[in-house]
């Protein structure tokens, strides 16, 4: 079943809309104004892909319109996480033309963004679709964008790990080091944590996955691991404590994604969907009626 993709609330999103809006528009888009002044002239445009892809983020570029003009509509042709083809039209967009004018490009630039990295994430999802591993996503985000990214790769049909690092306890390797042990750390932060946060510790070798099982945690994640440690990390941990989740991280590519899940694994993180995809290429155009006539 296909991961469901949630969008954030309005609440969250619109005062990082504005100040990207803002940004763009300083102290008032020149041409805009200058064609348009007071008057109120409606317009409507389209959305088209100029390549193939997976669309995330049309609600999103609803909210951008929306915050410039409560008028503007925007109707999507192409549903939210689903295909587009080269050529094809994505979303028809009715607003006053003031609007559709100042909010293009930070609308479109979200919607490309977004839609790469659901682009991306889909096929690496694909990969595995079969098997009961699912992809996971990382902290390894644009700084201010970690909401939308993360948004898109759900649409895309990835799940998403922990959003910051408040949500969850992951014991990694600097960690261990500085505690001076797998042991010693998961004491230390066990004593201290709210209920119900959960442990997660990375390992590398064997013998951390047997400590890691030892001290209780909950999530072990199996780092860098050639396959067939990674197999035998799986059985020992299936054989001790069948409750654990086990996540595997570490250069996870299109290529190695499916032998990696083939080991067993619940989990699979990698940034690459976010860290690796590139924007898909949409246009908008006014429809030729509308045109302002000058």
């Amino acid at each position: 079943m296909m991961q469901i993709a949630t969008l954030p609330h309005s609440i969250l999103l619109e005062p990082f809309l504005r100040s990207w809006l803002l940004e763009d528009m300083g102290r008032g888009d020149r041409t805009t104004q200058a064609l348009f002044g007071s008057n109120v002239e409606f317009g409507e445009a389209h959305w088209s892909a100029k390549e193939a892809g997976t669309i995330a983020g049309l609600p999103i570029a609803m909210m951008v319109f929306k915050l410039l003009s409560v008028q503007t509509n925007l109707v999507p042709v192409v549903a939210e996480g689903e295909s587009c083809n080269k050529g094809q039209v994505v979303a028809r967009i009715e607003s006053p033309m003031d609007a559709l004018l100042m909010g293009e490009r930070v609308a479109l630039n979200l919607v490309m963004r977004l839609s790469g990295i659901a682009t991306l994430t889909r096929k690496y999802v694909d990969k595995i679709a079969d098997l009961p591993a699912k992809l996971v996503d990382t902290r390894k985000t644009t700084p201010g964008l970690r909401l939308l990214e993360k948004y898109a790769a759900q649409v895309g049909g990835a799940v998403n790990h922990r959003m910051g690092l408040d949500d969850a306890v992951m014991i990694k390797d600097n960690h261990i080091a500085a505690a001076g042990g797998i042991k010693s750390a998961i004491a230390k932060i066990r004593s201290q944590i709210p209920y119900p946060l959960s442990i997660e510790v990375e390992t590398e070798t064997l013998d951390q996955v047997a400590e890691a099982v030892e001290e209780g945690a909950d999530i072990i994640m199996l780092d860098n691991m050639p396959l067939d440690m990674m197999e035998q990390a799986v059985k020992m941990i299936r054989a001790a404590r069948d409750r654990i989740k086990i996540e595997a991280s570490g250069n996870i590519t299109l290529e190695t994604i499916r032998p990696v899940a083939e080991t067993g694994v619940d989990y699979i993180s990698s940034s690459a969907p976010i860290t690796r995809s590139t924007w898909l290429d949409l246009s908008m155009r006014i429809n030729h009626s509308d045109a302002v006539k000058l």
